[in-house]
């Protein structure tokens, strides 16, 4: 495609704009890795804060009842031999991916919990609030080939959020999931289930239902160079027999993928699904990864345990990240004012600046009882206000 073709297209989409879109300089961030081949930056190991759970009708519960326990079957030379597909799809309640929580739920925890935070609500001020998966994009974005991301950034009384936005490909992809895929999804879950149990020194249930919408979530504290963050990540378990039992040391990440035969098949893993895999447990400080590797009739054939640190060996990730960029550059002070950060592939970020819907995404419940101090969040607040 020449650069006019580039152009008409480029003259479309921007007829097509919102009214609510407002000029900004141009602004990008390059993301060739080699731009980013000098020492990791300072990360701080991140320190739990509290936790919150949601129910089986993703209903918010300021406590740790969604936590699960890690309870590995049995060493042995025949391999666990758990089968993923049982009860696919009679006994899966998958979440409801058209509802768009935002950080919703991250919110409400910290409504609930500014006052007591150490150093009190002014420490929010310039600090970075978000989920894990989104630091998780960023992270890895120099390294990423296939998916591109938006990510919202509004700052509200000093507080910096950033709110991930479905794309229009990953829309797309999602509506026209295929079969597989989804059966794979189901999998992950599934091997949950057989490696996890409802309370310490009791065995796992596989009988019951795969419900997605259930999800146990740490609340951590860190911090990245100068960056402060605070920020949640979902936890597959813990471990009671962990060496320490102080989170997030005692937490267990749970994976699968398929088994490999070659060593052209463990290049691809160690270059590409490791990378993620050790930038979610690194980030939420979770020390080990437990894979089950699965054969192609869908059954767990072997355990492997891989320590977040010896994957950081494997991986060799040398990166910067997006967020300082996002700091210097949302400067306003204004919770209905979006800087939307969107990349594609071997693009650089850029920036373009919002108004209001559709991409304003801290709710006015949050933003009402902040502004006037109050000391939590209402009973039943709607991911839609």
């Amino acid at each position: 495609m020449d650069r006019r073709e580039n152009k008409r297209r480029a003259e479309r989409v921007d007829g097509a704009e919102p009214r609510n879109k407002l000029p900004i300089p141009a602004s990008s961030l390059p993301t060739d890795p080699a731009l980013y081949s000098g020492p990791f930056p300072f990360y701080r190991r991140p320190s739990e804060l509290g936790c919150f759970s949601l129910d089986a009708q993703r209903q918010y519960h300021g406590d740790a009842q969604a936590l699960r326990y890690y309870s590995p079957p049995p060493t042995n030379d025949q391999g666990p031999n758990f089968d993923l597909r049982d009860g696919y799809p009679d006994r899966y309640q998958p979440r409801d991916e058209e509802v768009q929580e935002r950080l919703d739920h991250l919110l409400r925890w910290l409504l609930d919990h500014r006052g007591k935070l150490e150093g009190g609500p002014g420490w929010l001020a310039g600090a970075i609030v978000t989920w894990r998966g989104h630091l998780t994009k960023l992270l890895t974005t120099p390294y990423e080939q296939q998916e591109g991301w938006q990510l919202a950034a509004s700052r509200f009384q000093g507080t910096l959020y950033l709110s991930e936005v479905e794309t229009p490909a990953a829309r797309a992809q999602r509506l026209a999931r295929p079969p597989l895929l989804r059966e794979l999804m189901y999998m992950g879950y599934k091997f949950e289930q057989y490696m996890c149990a409802d309370k310490p020194g009791s065995s796992p249930d596989p009988s019951g239902e795969v419900n997605t919408n259930v999800a146990f979530c740490s609340v951590l504290r860190s911090r990245l160079g100068s960056h402060r963050l605070l920020f949640s990540g979902e936890v597959d378990c813990t471990d009671p027999r962990a060496a320490s039992t102080q989170p997030p040391a005692c937490y267990v990440e749970l994976k699968t993928s398929k088994e490999m035969h070659r060593p052209g098949h463990w290049r691809s893993f160690y270059r590409h699904k490791l990378l993620k895999w050790w930038a979610q447990s690194f980030l939420l400080g979770v020390p080990n990864v437990v894979a089950g590797f699965r054969n192609p009739e869908g059954f767990v054939c072997s355990l492997k345990t891989f320590p977040t640190m010896e994957m950081f060996e494997y991986v060799r990730v040398r990166v910067q990240g997006c967020s300082p960029f996002a700091q210097n550059t949302v400067v306003q002070d204004d919770p209905r004012l979006v800087h939307l950060f969107s990349w594609e592939p071997g693009s650089p970020v850029t920036v373009s600046k919002h108004r209001d819907a559709p991409y304003a995404f801290l709710p006015m419940w949050y933003v009402e009882a902040v502004t006037r101090d109050l000391p939590s969040a209402p009973k039943t607040p709607s991911p839609k206000d």
